[in-house]
C-alpha cells in the first residue's frame, strides 16, 4: 500500500493531463465518461454502425438497463461519481482500474477522510461502494480484481474494525398492524388506498417496491414489477424480483376489517381503477386518483406516520421512535407473528436460504428454547 504513494508524484500526471496508462484507453475514456452515470456495453450513437444494427443497439440498450433496478442504477451512479471525485482531489486516474487506488480509496471512506466534512462509511456502505466501482469497471471493458490483496486484505480489515451489529427495523406485529388501521380514515380514497398498501404489504411480506410496482394486470405497463389476480380465496401476486418470477398468495383475512383482498378490492372500486399501476396518487384534496404510479418512499412514510400516530413503542422518544420504522417492518412482522413452518415464510418473502427468513424474525423464537433448563440449570 505504501508504494502507490511513493511513486503518486512520478507515475500519475496530473488532473488535467491524460492517465499514464496506454493511449487507446487515454482515446476511450475522457473525463467527461469517467464522471457520467452508468456506462453502457454497447457502442454509443453515431459509432459508424451499419444502419440496418442500429435499431438492435437500441434494443439491447433497453436490455442493459433492465438488468439492475432503478434504484440500483442510482446508487451505482452515486457511487462511481464518488470515486471519481476523490480521484481527482488526489489526482490519482480512476481508470484503468488499479487496486491500490481502490485499496486506498476504501481506506479513505473507513476513516473520514474521503471528502471534506465527512464521516466514516459505514461497512455496509464501503462494500456498496466497491461493488459499484467493480461494476462500473467491468462495464467499460476493464475489469477490476477485487480479490487482490490491495483490496481483499484491507476489506477484511474494515471488517474486523468497524463491523458492528446490523440495526434492524421494528417489527410491525398484528396487534400493531390493526392499531395503524384504525388511524387511517376509512372514508377517504386516501385512507382507502393506505389501507390496502399496509395489509397487502404485510400479508405478502413484500417489499415497498414491490408494492408500488404492482399493476391490475399482466402486461399493463413498462415499469411494472407484478400484478396481481383476485380469485375466491385470496389474491394471487406475480412479481419480478432479483432471481426471477416468483408467486405470492395472500389468503382471505378471519373478518373484512382486517383482510388484505378486501381492503384491495375496496380501494380498486372506489378509486375506479380499470388498468394499469395499483397504487396511485390521490389528489385534488383527497377526491381524486391520479394516473401515475406512487413512489415506493411513500409506503416508508406511510408506515412511519401510521406507527406513531397508533403509540407503538410509546416507550420511546419520539425521535427515536421515528427511526424504528420503516417499509421493511411489515416483511419482519410476518417473518416474526406468523405461526406456520419456516419454510413457507421463506417461500412468501422470496428468500433463498433460511438463514435469510431469520434475519426477519425479530421476536418469533426468541426463547422459546432454553437450553439452560433443558441441561439441568
Amino acid at each position: 500500500m505504501t508504494r502507490i504513494v511513493e511513486e503518486n508524484s512520478e507515475n500519475h500526471a496530473p488532473e488535467h493531463s491524460a492517465p499514464p496508462h496506454s493511449t487507446a484507453v487515454s482515446a476511450d475514456v475522457s473525463a467527461a465518461r469517467v464522471s457520467a452515470g452508468l456506462p453502457s456495453p454497447l457502442p454509443a450513437a453515431g459509432t459508424g454502425l451499419p444502419a440496418h444494427l442500429q435499431d438492435l443497439t437500441d434494443r439491447a440498450r433497453t436490455y442493459v438497463e433492465a438488468a439492475s433496478s432503478a434504484n440500483t442504477r442510482k446508487a451505482y451512479a452515486s457511487d462511481w461519481k464518488h470515486f471519481a471525485a476523490w480521484c481527482r482531489r488526489q489526482n490519482l486516474p480512476p481508470l484503468p482500474p488499479d487496486p491500490q487506488v481502490v485499496g486506498l480509496y476504501i481506506t479513505a471512506c473507513a476513516s473520514g477522510t474521503a471528502e471534506r466534512g465527512m464521516k466514516p462509511n459505514t461497512v455496509s456502505t464501503i462494500e456498496r461502494r466497491l461493488a459499484a466501482i467493480g461494476w462500473n469497471c467491468a462495464q467499460r471493458g476493464m475489469p477490476l480484481d477485487r480479490k487482490d490483496r490491495a483490496i481483499a486484505t484491507v476489506m477484511a480489515g474494515i471488517r474486523n474494525k468497524h463491523a458492528a451489529p446490523p440495526r434492524q427495523k421494528e417489527a410491525i406485529l398484528p396487534e400493531d398492524l390493526i392499531a395503524m388501521l384504525e388511524t387511517l380514515d376509512r372514508g377517504s380514497l386516501r385512507g382507502m388506498r393506505d389501507r390496502a398498501m399496509l395489509l397487502i404489504g404485510f400479508a405478502g411480506g413484500l417489499r415497498r417496491s414491490e408494492i408500488t410496482g404492482l399493476d391490475l394486470g399482466r402486461d399493463q405497463t413498462e415499469d411494472s414489477s407484478g400484478w396481481i389476480e383476485i380469485l375466491d380465496k385470496g389474491l394471487l401476486v406475480t412479481l419480478r424480483g432479483k432471481t426471477g418470477w416468483r408467486e405470492v398468495e395472500i389468503g382471505r383475512g378471519s373478518s373484512d376489517a382486517t383482510c388484505p383482498v378486501v381492503a384491495i378490492e375496496t380501494w380498486i372500486k372506489f378509486a375506479k381503477i380499470a388498468k394499469g399501476p395499483l397504487f396511485r396518487r390521490v389528489t385534488g384534496q383527497g377526491k381524486n386518483v391520479g394516473p401515475d404510479r406512487l413512489n415506493d418512499q411513500e409506503v416508508a412514510r406511510l408506515v412511519k406516520k401510521a406507527a406513531l400516530a397508533a403509540g407503538i413503542r410509546g416507550d420511546l422518544p419520539e425521535i427515536e421512535r421515528g427511526l424504528k420504522f420503516s417499509g421493511h417492518s411489515l416483511r419482519a412482522g410476518l417473518a416474526s407473528s406468523a405461526e406456520v413452518d419456516e419454510r413457507y415464510v421463506q417461500k412468501q418473502l422470496g428468500h433463498a436460504s433460511a438463514e435469510m427468513t431469520r434475519r426477519y424474525q425479530r421476536r418469533r423464537d426468541r426463547f422459546r428454547v432454553n437450553l439452560t433448563r433443558a441441561s439441568g440449570l
